[in-house]
């Protein structure tokens, strides 16, 4: 798979082709990548992740059932990328990468962390800097509005890393409806500015998406940089009664509830792209939106035609809905095929907000914006890796995808042909096995193990209402 499918772009009745463009993009990449540029001409960043989506979930990604007309709109506004992969199959280590622009198992975030304010080893390590920390020493607004879950001591909350504004939860999951706020993980009360709050709104994500909007207008006088991570679809389903009527022809319960929480964060991020638009920020917008891991198909998601689901390294679980969208700066109703990855957020916003990476540590991500506008014709990434624990890796190089459980044969998949990951080519094809296992192996050496034990909950010990039994302290 290559990088640019061609497009036709309509300007003034002339039809353009993307090659066509090109220098028109180039001169934006090294205005945008000059360090000298002013505050004010510094672009906004907004970062939008769902919480358990499908890969096949949603309407640029051709399904019928997901209705989701403003996150189809947002993909005719900007790129695509099929082969958008995030870094771990579960919820809170993936977003310690996304935040950090490095595989978070270099510094042991590898399990969910319990949600424990008196615990300040469960959570995302102190020693990493996050984001919105180097966006606020460019000159930027930061804030955060959702799902946090990255550590429950004070020490660990979002105002203390970078997170200038904030409203949402700490945990790892909240109930959407009807909840009486108290001290249990899923019922926990909304934290405005890190003060609790009782208000219990009448629809959770709504609440997110009227928040992300008041803080896209009130600060369209200042560069911000925006974290919207929503706890939609994640269990518990609980969408609104008419909601859940548009939804009815849906056969299976799990589905019908499912698709109703992915339509309801559909109208919250269209409330959040109608307030860029009235306030004239959109062309001053670059917007990533993905998911935070694959598809758990047990509580209703599609993840067709990957293969797996949350929580395994086939492709059901790291491949994503993954979509850039920059107007103006990156071409519209683009697809691109070449894999990208959750870790290149921090470096896209470093080099877009005009400040050059770090070189304290090893990051992992790339600046995309060269690769998109084809400026860079090469692949993004030689590699992508993922580990969840001792017993799955994974390795990506080019179309060859290995997949190596404990106990198991090693699966070599072609996915060019087989995006499936249903044939097994290791034994014929024993030198690209022995290749992408060496490089696996290289870049486990470089890792450590977990600094926290985290949570071992598995789906039993969730009770109703998705109020975890075992580790909700």
């Amino acid at each position: 798979m290559g990088g640019w499918h061609e497009v036709q772009v309509n300007r003034a009745g002339e039809q353009y082709t993307m090659k066509h463009r090109i220098a028109a993009y180039i001169v934006v990449l090294f205005c945008c990548a000059s360090f000298g540029i002013r505050a004010a001409d510094k672009p906004n960043i907004l970062i939008i992740l769902s919480d358990d989506q499908g890969y096949a979930d949603a309407g640029f990604q051709g399904s019928k059932e997901a209705i989701t007309p403003n996150l189809d709109a947002l993909a005719k506004a900007g790129v695509r990328c099929t082969s958008g992969y995030v870094t771990h199959p579960f919820c809170s280590p993936t977003r310690a990468g996304l935040l950090t622009g490095r595989y978070q198992q270099r510094f042991g975030h590898e399990h969910n962390p319990v949600y424990d304010p008196l615990d300040e080893k469960e959570g995302l390590p102190l020693t990493e800097k996050l984001l919105p920390e180097y966006m606020k020493t460019a000159g930027y607004v930061t804030g955060w509005v959702g799902k946090w879950h990255l550590g429950s001591s004070p020490k660990h909350a979002p105002w203390q890393r970078g997170f200038g504004e904030t409203f949402g939860f700490i945990g790892g999951g909240h109930r959407f409806l009807g909840w009486v706020p108290n001290g249990r993980q899923y019922t926990l009360p909304l934290l405005q500015k890190g003060e609790e709050t009782k208000d219990v709104p009448p629809h959770l994500t709504a609440a997110f998406g009227n928040e992300a909007a008041r803080f896209i207008r009130s600060n369209k006088e200042k560069p911000w940089m925006l974290y919207m991570a929503f706890n939609a679809p994640h269990t518990p389903h609980e969408p609104t009664p008419d909601r859940l009527e548009k939804f009815a022809h849906i056969t299976n319960p799990a589905r019908r509830k499912y698709l109703a929480q992915v339509s309801l964060m559909d109208d919250a991020i269209g409330t959040m792209m109608a307030a860029l638009n009235e306030s004239g920020q959109a062309k001053n917008t670059l917007v990533f939106f993905f998911s935070d891991n694959g598809g758990p198909v047990q509580n209703g998601a599609v993840n067709t035609p990957l293969r797996g689901t949350k929580g395994q390294v086939y492709d059901g679980g790291v491949r994503v809905p993954f979509l850039i969208s920059w107007p103006g700066k990156l071409p519209a109703g683009a697809t691109y095929d070449s894999p990208v990855s959750s870790l290149d957020v921090l470096a896209t916003a470093m080099a877009i907000s005009g400040q050059q990476m770090p070189v304290d540590k090893k990051y992992d991500g790339v600046n995309l914006i060269p690769y998109l506008i084809g400026e860079n014709k090469e692949s993004p990434h030689e590699y992508l890796y993922w580990r969840n624990g001792k017993k799955m890796h994974a390795v990506r190089n080019g179309n060859w995808k290995l997949v190596r459980l404990v106990n198991q044969p090693i699966g070599l998949y072609d996915l060019s042909t087989d995006i499936a990951e249903s044939k097994n080519l290791a034994t014929e094809k024993p030198e690209i096995a022995t290749k992408l296992i060496a490089a696996l192996d290289a870049w486990d050496k470089e890792l450590i193990d977990p600094v926290f034990p985290g949570s071992t909950v598995k789906n039993e010990d969730w009770g109703p209402g998705g109020v975890n039994q075992k580790n909700n302290k």
